[in-house]
C-alpha cells in the first residue's frame, strides 16, 4: 500500500467517523508501512495509538481488508520525531458547520454546533419543560442564577440539542461572548496534547478565558484521574470569576461512577436537572415538528391518519429512533411512488418495529402495581371488587393496554380470567382519571418510567 492509497482510504474514513473524530483522531496516523499482513501507523503518543486501537481499530482493518486480502492486524508505535510535528493545540480543528463553531477570542477549537439544534426546533413538553426552561433563562446571558446547570438523561432525551440550542442563542444575543462548547472527550484529549507538549500553561490560559463553558457527557473524564483535577480547578477558576457553566450527563452526579467526590460536589452546587422519558403526547409533538420539516422536501407526500400516532407508541425509547423512522419512511415512500399509511409504515419500518417491541411482561406490570401499591398480588387479579383492589387493578390493565403487545382478552385472562370489556372498562376509567386526578397522573408516570428502566 502507498502514501496515496492511504490518502484514499483516509477520505472514505472521513465520511464515516465526521469531521471531528477524523481530525483529532484518523488525520494524525501517518502510514508507514505493510509487512506481514501488519499495517504499521506512526502516532504522536502513546495514549493516542491505545485510543484509535480501541476506538477506530476495527473500522480501519475492514476499509483495509476490503482493498488488501493479506491485511491481518494493525501496529500503532510513537514516531521518533513526534514532537516536532504540529498538534491540535498548534492549529485550530476545522469546523463543519459555522464559523461560529470556533471559540471568539482565546483561539481554542470548539465543537461544531448543529444548525438544527435551536430553541425554535426544540419541542417541549411535560418531560422536558423545566430542562428548557433553565436552558431559555441561561441563554438569555444576564447575571448568573444557577451555576452550573448540570442537564441529565439517558439517550436521545435532548441534552445535546439544548446545549447546542443555548450556545446558538448566546451568540445571537451577544456576539462578543466567548462560549465554548467541547465534549468530555475534547477536553481530556487536549488536557493529554498539552502534557505531552509542555503546554500546561497555555491550556489553562485558554480555558479560564471562556465567558461560558459548555461540556457535554462530562460521565467521560469519570476515572481519568489527572483530568478530572485539571476540570476542578478549571471549574473552580470559572466559578471565582463568575462565569457560566453548562454541563450535560447520561446520569446524575452522584450516580456516576468513579468520578471523584470533591468534583460530584462541585457539579451538584448548582441547579440539576433531569430530562424524563419522553410520553406519548411528547414523542407525537415531535413527530407532527418534524413532518412539516419533511414536506419542505417532499411536498407532494401527505401523511395519512394514523400513522404518527403509530409510531409515537411503538418507538418509545429513543427520539433519535423516532426521527431516523420518520425520515426512512419519507424516503421509501418518494421512492417507491406510495402514501404513506398504515401498511407502508409497518413494511418499511418492520427492523425499527421489532427493535422497539417492548418487553415488558404482563406479570412484571402486575408486580409493580402491586408493589407501588402495597397490596397483595393475589388481592389485585383475584375476585374481589373493593376500591382498594379495584383501582390498582385497572391502573394495571392500563398500562398492560399501552405497554405490551397483548390483546385485551390475553390481558383479561391475567386478571383471573376477567372478560375484555371488564378490561375496556378499566382502561378507558383511567384514561378519564388521568386527566382529572394528579395522583393518578404521577401514579401512571411513575410505574411507567420504573418498568421501562
Amino acid at each position: 500500500m502507498t502514501q496515496q492509497e492511504w490518502g484514499q482510504l483516509r477520505k472514505r474514513l472521513l465520511k464515516t467517523v465526521g469531521q471531528n473524530n477524523y481530525t483529532t483522531w484518523i488525520e494524525p496516523l501517518e502510514f508507514r508501512g505493510l509487512s506481514d499482513g501488519i499495517v504499521t501507523f506512526d502516532v504522536p503518543t502513546n495514549f493516542m495509538g491505545n485510543y484509535v486501537s480501541q476506538n477506530f481499530s476495527d473500522l480501519i482493518l475492514h476499509e483495509l481488508k476490503s482493498e488488501y486480502d493479506t491485511v491481518r492486524r494493525l501496529s500503532f508505535s510513537v514516531a521518533a520525531n513526534s514532537q516536532s510535528r504540529p498538534t491540535a493545540l498548534d492549529k485550530p480543528m476545522p469546523a463543519p458547520t459555522a464559523p461560529a463553531a470556533q471559540s471568539s477570542s482565546s483561539g481554542l477549537a470548539a465543537a461544531a454546533l448543529d444548525k438544527r439544534f435551536t430553541f425554535d426546533s426544540f419541542v417541549v413538553g411535560k418531560p422536558n419543560e423545566l430542562a428548557h426552561a433553565a436552558a431559555r433563562r441561561v441563554a438569555e446571558g444576564g447575571p448568573v442564577t444557577f451555576n452550573p446547570l448540570f442537564l441529565y438523561g439517558g439517550v436521545g432525551l435532548g441534552k445535546t440539542h439544548l446545549m447546542h440550542a443555548i450556545a446558538w442563542e448566546l451568540r445571537a444575543r451577544k456576539p462578543g461572548m466567548n462560549v465554548l462548547y467541547l465534549s468530555a472527550e475534547q477536553f481530556m484529549y487536549r488536557f493529554v496534547q498539552a502534557l505531552r507538549d509542555r503546554k500546561m500553561m497555555d491550556f489553562k490560559e485558554m480555558f479560564r478565558s471562556v465567558d461560558v463553558l459548555m461540556v457535554d457527557d462530562v460521565q467521560f473524564i469519570a476515572g481519568k484521574d489527572s483530568t478530572q483535577e485539571e476540570f476542578f480547578h478549571t471549574f473552580n477558576a470559572l466559578v471565582d470569576q463568575n462565569k457560566q457553566i453548562i454541563i450535560s450527563a447520561d446520569r446524575a452526579p452522584g450516580e456516576i461512577k468513579d468520578l471523584e467526590e470533591r468534583v460530584k460536589s462541585r457539579l451538584q452546587c448548582g441547579l440539576i436537572v433531569d430530562l424524563h422519558p419522553t410520553d406519548y403526547e411528547l414523542r407525537l409533538g415531535i413527530l407532527q415538528s418534524k413532518v412539516e420539516q419533511q414536506q419542505l422536501v417532499y411536498p407532494d407526500l401527505k401523511v395519512e391518519d394514523g400513522v404518527l400516532e403509530f409510531l409515537a407508541l411503538r418507538i418509545s425509547n429513543n427520539v433519535r429512533v423516532l426521527e431516523g423512522a420518520l425520515t426512512r419512511l419519507f424516503a421509501f415512500a418518494s421512492l417507491v411512488g406510495r402514501k404513506i399509511d398504515l401498511d407502508l409504515t409497518q413494511d418499511c419500518l418492520a427492523d425499527v418495529l421489532r427493535a422497539s417491541e417492548r418487553k415488558i411482561t404482563v406479570e412484571e406490570i402486575q408486580r409493580k402495581v402491586s408493589e407501588h401499591y402495597n397490596i397483595r398480588l393475589s388481592d389485585m387479579i383475584g375476585p374481589k371488587r373493593l376500591r382498594s383492589y379495584a383501582r390498582p387493578r385497572q391502573v394495571a390493565m392500563y398500562l398492560c393496554k399501552h405497554l405490551t403487545s397483548r390483546s385485551l382478552p390475553e390481558i383479561g385472562r391475567r386478571f383471573g380470567g376477567r372478560d375484555h370489556t371488564t378490561v375496556m372498562h378499566g382502561v378507558k376509567r383511567i384514561d378519564e382519571l388521568r386527566q382529572q386526578d394528579g395522583q393518578i397522573a404521577e401514579d401512571l408516570e411513575l410505574l411507567r418510567r420504573a418498568l421501562e428502566a
